[in-house]
């Protein structure tokens, strides 16, 4: 029996889906909602600290898993992780159609959660759709109370459901640790069914993945095969392979009312104007190009890359970069002795005009997605958007100009903060991510 060790993150932002009614027998549109198991601010507009810092530590251990899964099926450490991440957080030695699906937002919803089908018959479960990850886990049979509240993945009930004698230790940020069962199956998500599908059966959930801290069953990775831990094809390039979808991209949009998870290209109404398009290098994760982080229409810092991930609620990027972006706000301080290590404080009744630069344009950051809330009841700092870990180092990146220079380039994370401010196509087809301008 092969064994695989991986190390997966709980808490993601998670993809609310309801099925909607196909408008063809190609062309189906998946609603998402957004809702939150830990709030990242109270009633008061206060932060939790304690959550915020939790963000950080799941981000961190999603990048290492990523990156160790990456070195395993490529041969090759991930060109990104030059300070080893995946090895100083233990991970690499622990053993035809279109689809779209709305989102709606609940309150500050740090997690998006939705619906897909699986098995023979058919059992509905609710996942994280990641952007950050590559594979499809929901609870086994043989879970035991740490999945008491979840729908469980009963293998034994589904008469396509295929054992792959094989058989995965997850390992969580925390230290913890989840077994599980890989099988293949029939998935279904918005009327959109990929069969054969690779699909994890946990035999123990971690704490962090019980029914309280993580409402959904399981999470869906959407990057790509490159970061598998299962080392197979995530859903939709099964999606793709199999030809159940018309085109191999999909769109995204995260709004506190309309999101949407489109299958199979791009909701027309949901954008305008044209994408800005920017090659992913290396694929993986979607890990494209980041030109600028701009304070009030000026680059603060300039020169990094971006991983675009749905399934991260902040912005965090390298902590010499955050530390001179937020020198850029004028009346900006460190939080570490209030938030934490890796936040900082910009005045409330000041919040600066930040955006991102992709691809030569700048994507402007709503201040009501940028500012996270007061930094203490009746404070007038309120904590920024934008924080800091160490994620891992910095990847070479080739300078297209007249000498094609080559030079080191910083990583961040571009996560709901920043996506909620734009429409977003992931093109599998194309190894790109394109973003336009909100309808």
């Amino acid at each position: 029996m092969r064994s695989t060790t991986f190390a997966l993150v709980a808490f993601l932002p998670l993809i609310n889906l309801v099925v909607g009614t196909p408008t063809s027998a190609a062309n189906v549109k998946i609603p998402l909602s957004k809702r939150t198991s830990s709030k990242l601010a109270d009633n008061q507009g206060v932060v939790s600290a304690s959550a915020l810092q939790s963000e950080l530590t799941r981000t961190k251990s999603k990048l290492a898993r990523g990156f160790s899964a990456f070195q395993k099926n490529t041969g090759s450490a991930h060109p990104s992780d030059t300070k080893t991440l995946a090895s100083s957080m233990n991970f690499n030695n622990r053993k035809r159609a279109t689809g779209a699906d709305p989102l709606t937002d609940d309150e500050d919803g740090s997690l998006w959660q939705g619906a897909i089908s699986v098995g023979t018959p058919p059992v509905d479960f609710t996942v994280d759709f990641d952007t950050g990850s590559s594979d499809l886990f929901l609870p086994g049979q043989n879970c035991g109370e740490t999945c008491d509240g979840h729908t469980v993945f009963n293998t034994a009930a589904s008469s396509t459901a295929v054992n792959q004698n094989s058989e995965a230790s997850l390992a969580f940020g925390d230290g913890s640790t989840v077994n599980a069962d890989i099988f293949e199956d029939t998935v279904t998500v918005a009327g959109l069914t990929a069969t054969s599908q690779t699909v994890g059966a946990a035999t123990q959930y971690s704490p962090g993945f019980e029914i309280d801290e993580f409402p959904p069953d399981g999470l869906m990775g959407m990057a790509f095969p490159e970061i598998s831990v299962f080392q197979a094809d995530p859903v939709f390039q099964t999606l793709i392979a199999q030809g159940a979808v018309t085109a191999s991209e999909f769109g995204v949009k995260l709004a506190a009312t309309g999101s949407e998870l489109f299958l199979g290209g791009v909701d027309t109404a949901l954008f305008q104007g044209d994408f800005t398009t920017n090659p992913v290098s290396p694929v993986g994760f979607w890990q494209i190009d980041l030109q600028a982080v701009n304070v009030n229409g000026e680059a603060a810092v300039s020169g990094l890359s971006a991983i675009v991930d749905t399934g991260t609620t902040l912005i965090v990027g390298d902590t010499d970069n955050v530390t001179t972006f937020y020198a850029a706000i004028p009346g900006s301080k460190d939080a570490s002795a209030t938030v934490g290590a890796g936040f900082f404080t910009v005045p409330c009744d000041d919040i600066p005009s930040v955006s991102l630069t992709f691809g030569g344009t700048e994507f402007s950051i709503s201040p009501d997605t940028f500012n996270l809330g007061l930094v203490s009841a009746g404070s007038s700092d309120c904590v920024g958007g934008v924080s800091a870990a160490d994620l891992g180092g910095n990847y070479l990146v080739l300078i297209h100009t007249q000498n094609n220079t080559e030079r080191n380039s910083d990583f961040w994370v571009a996560g709901d903060v920043f996506l909620q401010n734009v429409y977003t196509s992931f093109d599998v087809g194309n190894t790109q991510v394109g973003f336009a301008t909100l309808a």
